[in-house]
């Protein structure tokens, strides 16, 4: 029996720790699960912010899959780095993709890309680190840089740039106590892509100041009007002994629920996160690993296919929002997202309404036009929209209409 003392004691210190209790939710599966459960229950809610692309797993991977689950080898405890297969696998596909030189040493395979990025924070950083954090930024990256109990030291780039930041705007949020740059081409969430001249100028510059680069390139296959995305390392090759390299096979394969991802670097990096990881989960699922092996060591046929669609779609969609009104979008040149500005909306009248920020505006178009966009306060910068494309295209063009119907009524 518990002692009203010892009750007393245990009641009074905090009960979810300071730092778990700081993180903020993920904004954009927040706004995925309210429009699924709006659907739920009958509501013909139009969702823009899932970050997935919604084609099928192509079928050789399926059925990589399906033959791993029978094969005993999968059922027990693998290497915790990553099936050595997979690791070579992983090396040759950098190779082929961005002519980078990898040995399987340097790869370690993670349960999807986000455990990546918080692994390379937390192999990388100190507390007091600072990282410096290109803004607009993907929601889990400050999270993962302060759990790591580093500093995020944001970096904004805005439209009128096509959201890419200078050597200029870099240099000046560096610090004596700058570790890390976090590089995300192409991005997300507006699907920015440097040319090959600024991730040149971006790598020297990092280098010639000793800080590391992550660079988190999963989005690399999905690029469009002939662009190409550059792998900071490749450019700079000076490089190689200060990069760590982000990637999975979630939005090239489509395969967000599989749950594999890796960090590729340095080979004493990469050998220290192994050894964290070890601890924290062992082994990425098998069966996992075996449908990555079939993608990452497989032809790309069915990615170009999505690339394609998705190309077709941002073709579609820039056009229609910049047929709003307040609206001003710049075309994106990767990924699968439009990230438009809604500023000149703000602190206007609509339903009897003044939003004052984008989550309020947000409410409302949920709200009356049954359409869920992400708000760009999850982005390091309020005053913007994240619409996803990576949906049917007729929803496409009735989501997009439903909300310029509404924002006519902008007063």
């Amino acid at each position: 029996m518990v002692s009203p003392d010892t009750a007393h004691s245990t009641s009074s210190k905090r009960r979810v720790s300071a730092r778990i209790a700081g993180i903020k939710p993920s904004a954009t599966l927040a706004v995925d699960a309210k429009a699924k459960e709006l659907k739920a229950k009958g509501r013909p809610v139009i969702g823009f912010g899932a970050g997935q692309p919604d084609f099928p797993t192509p079928d050789y991977i399926v059925d990589a899959a399906a033959a791993a689950v029978r094969d005993r080898a999968n059922h027990g405890y693998t290497a915790a780095a990553g099936l050595p297969e997979l690791r070579e696998a992983i090396a040759a596909k950098t190779k082929r993709d961005s002519g980078l030189e990898l040995d399987a040493s340097q790869v370690l395979v993670t349960n999807g890309g986000k455990q990546a990025v918080y692994s390379a924070f937390a192999t990388l950083c100190d507390p007091g680190d600072e990282v410096l954090l290109l803004a607009p930024y993907w929601t889990t990256y400050p999270e993962s840089i302060k759990l790591a109990g580093a500093v995020p030291v944001q970096v904004t780039a805005d439209e009128s740039t096509g959201y890419l930041a200078t050597v200029e705007q870099l240099e000046a949020a560096r610090t004596e106590r700058t570790k890390v740059l976090l590089f995300n081409s192409p991005s997300n969430p507006t699907g920015a892509v440097y040319p090959r001249e600024q991730v040149e100028a971006i790598g020297r510059w990092a280098y010639e100041h000793g800080i590391f680069v992550v660079t988190d390139e999963i989005y690399e296959h999905l690029v469009y009007d002939g662009v190409t995305a550059d792998s900071i390392s490749a450019v700079v090759p000076e490089l190689a002994d200060t990069t760590v390299i982000l990637n999975g096979v979630a939005k090239t394969y489509s395969m967000t629920g599989w749950r594999v991802g890796w960090m590729a670097g340095p080979a004493d990096i990469i050998k220290a996160a192994a050894s964290y990881q070890s601890h924290l989960c062992g082994n990425v699922a098998n069966v996992s690993q075996r449908a990555a092996l079939a993608a990452v060591a497989g032809p790309l046929d069915a990615v170009e296919e999505m690339r394609v669609a998705f190309d077709s779609r941002r073709k579609k969609i820039v056009s229609l929002l910049s047929d709003i009104p307040g609206v001003e979008c710049p075309t994106p040149q990767g990924a699968f997202y439009a990230y438009p500005s809604v500023k000149a909306l703000l602190g206007r009248e609509l339903r009897g309404v003044t939003p004052t920020n984008t989550v309020e505006l947000a409410d409302l178009i949920l709200e009356h036009a049954e359409v869920a966009v992400v708000p760009g306060e999850a982005f390091g910068t309020p005053g913007y929209f994240r619409f996803s494309y990576a949906l049917a295209e007729s929803d496409l063009v009735e989501g997009v209409s439903r909300v310029a119907k509404l924002l006519t009524e902008v007063r």
